[in-house]
């Protein structure tokens, strides 16, 4: 993790998240806290990175999410440099 990243407000929205039980409970949740805009591209990485996951071309995931190629690039950055967030939760959504 970076170490600029880690603080206590931050470590707070995260234990927030993880009291969240239902996908119900995410919507309203994320709904306050974020803009769609916000939210559409937090859902538009996570599906680039598991596209990435399953071996799927650039020009295809162009097609399939409208993501830019930047925004597929700096995915394909953090899933080959990251801390492994985006596998974990594959590894957990695929069980």
């Amino acid at each position: 993790m970076k170490p600029d990243l880690k603080s206590k407000q931050i470590d707070e929205l995260f234990e927030a998240i993880l009291t969240l039980e239902t996908v119900e409970e995410c919507y309203a949740f994320f709904n306050d806290v974020c803009t769609v805009n916000e939210l559409q591209a937090l859902s538009q990485r996570h599906h680039v990175a598991r596209l990435l996951m399953n071996n799927v071309t650039y020009s295809e995931i162009v097609e399939n999410t409208g993501a830019s190629t930047a925004t597929i690039s700096r995915v394909k950055r953090s899933l080959n440099y990251g801390d492994g967030g985006y596998e974990l939760t594959a590894k957990r959504i695929n069980k």
